[in-house]
């Protein structure tokens, strides 16, 4: 049997992924992940946080940054919460995710959507070429005015998808936490006092966790 590739049949569905260390999730993350499901027409969009991100370590611990996010897109029609990188040990390697998606879901179609800095430095990832055969990439500049630089060694069909990327990012709520600087309106309300809490004690246990495994 030949290997899975992005070359689904027409009929399949067509199944996002959008991964990242979510070290907290943000509303930055929710406006994109809806409009990704919209603009995308996808049928479900797979938000998988990353166990063990394999370039940067992250503050919050795995099941901490997990459950923050699972409660984050709770009750989003065709948004669902993934554990799946949480059930194999070693870094968080998209390749690897995408390999065990393209067996979950022979006949659909899977779709990376990505920034256009990570796609400038595909060819930097772990065998960036099965990437590309597994997924067609969906490429967000920031705030559609970033230009979009394809990686220079190989060839790749990809397209551009402009979402909404407000200027929030993950280092900037660390940083205003750790100043005594307050975060609202940059972290949803239903999970901005767990994020203060865990921000002010990275290593402790999430409060009432959901275990990534279920």
């Amino acid at each position: 049997m030949p290997p899975p590739s992005a070359d689904r049949p027409a009929s399949g569905r067509r199944i996002g992924v959008f991964g990242g260390s979510f070290d907290p999730p943000h509303v930055g993350h929710a406006i994109v992940a809806r409009e990704l499901v919209e603009q995308l027409r996808l049928e479900r969009l797979l938000v998988i946080p990353a166990a063990d991100p394999p370039h940067r370590p992250a503050v919050l611990p795995a099941a901490t940054r997990f459950e923050l996010t699972r409660r984050l897109f709770h009750g989003i029609p065709r948004i669902e919460v993934s554990p799946l990188e949480f059930r194999r040990s070693g870094p968080s390697f998209t390749v690897d995710t995408l390999e065990e998606l393209a067996r979950q879901f022979p006949d659909d179609r899977l779709i990376l959507a990505i920034g256009a800095d990570q796609f400038a430095v595909l060819d930097g990832w772990k065998d960036p070429d099965r990437v590309r055969e597994l997924a067609r990439i969906a490429v967000m500049p920031r705030g559609g005015r970033d230009p979009v630089f394809p990686p220079t060694t190989t060839p790749i069909d990809y397209l551009v998808v402009n979402v909404t990327r407000i200027d929030v990012s993950a280092s900037r709520i660390r940083r205003r936490l750790r100043e005594g600087r307050p975060v609202h309106f940059l972290v949803p309300e239903s999970i901005r006092h767990d994020v203060e809490r865990a921000l002010a004690d990275p290593s402790g246990a999430p409060r009432n966790p959901a275990s990534p495994g279920c």
